[in-house]
């Protein structure tokens, strides 16, 4: 007997833990109407008590590239949706970490590499589709560090408690601070750093300038 599965719950098995990917093969029958609908309870419930992935995250993306297939929440661990954001790339981009932490998988799941970075407070961060790795299961990683290379889009998700949670929000851009300039022909004083800037919301963090994404 050969069951079907839809993209989403495929790249959910893979995010979540590569042994999920037997479990779909082992030939276990689709859950009932009644199942369904418990477990959209119970999902329902799970995202409604999981706490918000921090206050005053705000993180530089992992790459340099567009979005191109947003966060799709589904109703249930069984329907469509979309577990987290693609990124358009360059094949070969550099990946970075968005936030220090500690590699908790670094492997190929179904043919699709895969990094997990566990950044603390129940959250776990996965970047996928890569065509290389830098890090290793157990490396502490900083911000900034370099994860491995994508290929020509590149998964980014965001759990908390092992829910999945929409990161576009903690995506945010360096902005520059308007300065004044002298006209005398004095040196002017140096630019104050820039600052990270996530969209929708007012708060932003001091960052440092970082290296170009290549």
């Amino acid at each position: 007997m050969t069951h079907e599965f839809d993209r989403s719950t495929w790249h959910r098995s893979c995010h979540d833990e590569p042994g999920a990917i037997n479990r779909l093969r082992s030939g276990s029958r689709r859950p009932s109407g009644v199942a369904r609908a418990a477990a959209a309870l119970v999902m329902s419930t799970a995202l409604a008590l999981a706490p918000s992935p921090s206050a005053s995250a705000c993180w530089l993306p992992p790459v340099s590239g567009s979005v191109v297939d947003p966060y799709r929440q589904p109703a249930c661990a069984w329907c469509p949706g979309h577990r987290g954001i693609d990124f358009a790339v360059v094949s070969g981009a550099t990946v970075r970490s968005v936030a220090s932490g500690t590699v908790s998988y670094s492997g190929v799941v179904a043919g699709t590499r895969y990094v997990v970075v566990d950044i603390g407070r129940g959250r776990r961060i996965t970047y996928g589709r890569l065509v290389s790795v830098s890090v290793r299961s157990g490396d502490r990683v900083l911000t900034r560090t370099v994860i491995g290379r994508a290929s020509r889009t590149l998964y980014f998700g965001l759990r908390v408690h092992g829910v999945y949670t929409d990161p576009t929000p903690l995506i945010g851009r360096l902005v520059g601070r308007p300065r004044l300039v002298p006209r005398d022909g004095s040196t002017p004083r140096p630019p104050p750093p820039a600052t990270v800037r996530c969209a929708g919301r007012g708060e932003t963090l001091r960052r440092p300038a970082v290296p170009p994404i290549t």
